[in-house]
């Protein structure tokens, strides 16, 4: 993906062409978006065991957030739809009037962690699917999802804190053990991923946008001056004459 992206010419960092390319620029904003929501989650304390970017199986997926805590067991899907209008009803959500996969593909994780931490563990355990939308303009509920929670990234904190406890602290501990397990997840895990190369694009797509602020600018300020200067010119001819 932005891997094989080519690295931009001089030009293009002197004008503040983005670095992102078309196919990168979804998986850069979900990125984003669970960079927010891990920033909010480490408010949960250490009654809680939060993990992130769970590989699951062989294919290159990943659960976003696995939690552990009091309530139980969540797997966290966010969703970054920055301005975006979210409406959600019991079968679907929508985001600018558009359908989208997000309940299912929730169901999907929670249920598939669900096997996979029965089969670590050799009993029985239930997670719930969550789904943390980042960054809309609103959040509209019709009615909400029987088996899939929808929350903002605002409100998840406060929404896990006010869950029932189900799990004394030493179930918490024993489940986290064995969700802390790459094994557990798959039979290949795969690497951990490298914070820095993102924190790095992070930083130049920032530096790239405070470009074309400066150039939008300077444009401004030059279309002022130019319009200023057309403006008194007949007048400093009339005043002349």
């Amino acid at each position: 993906m932005q891997e094989s992206a080519r690295p931009r010419s001089q030009g293009a960092r002197f004008f503040g062409r983005s670095p992102l390319t078309a196919d990168s620029r979804p998986w850069y904003l979900g990125a984003l978006g669970e960079l927010d929501v891990a920033g909010r989650l480490a408010a949960l304390g250490p009654e809680w065991v939060v993990l992130h970017s769970v590989p699951v199986g062989t294919r290159g997926s990943d659960i976003d957030h696995v939690l552990i805590g009091p309530a139980g067991v969540f797997t966290v899907n966010t969703k970054h739809h920055a301005g975006g209008r979210v409406w959600v009803g019991g079968q679907r959500l929508m985001v600018n009037g558009q359908k989208t996969d997000h309940l299912r593909n929730a169901r999907h994780e929670a249920s598939r962690a669900e096997r996979l931490l029965r089969a670590a563990l050799g009993e029985e355990v239930s997670v719930r699917a969550v789904v943390v939308v980042v960054g809309a303009r609103s959040v509209t509920f019709r009615s909400r999802p029987e088996d899939v929670s929808v929350v903002t990234a605002p409100q998840v904190v406060r929404w896990l804190r006010k869950q029932k406890p189900i799990l004394e602290q030493a179930e918490v501990f024993r489940i986290a053990e064995a969700a802390s397990v790459g094994a557990t997840w798959s039979a290949e895990p795969g690497p951990i991923a490298d914070e820095s190369s993102f924190v790095a694009l992070q930083e130049e797509v920032e530096s790239a946008r405070r470009v074309r602020m400066t150039w939008v600018a300077a444009l401004a300020v030059g279309t002022v001056a130019l319009g200023a200067s057309l403006a008194l010119d007949p007048l400093s001819r009339l005043l002349g004459s």
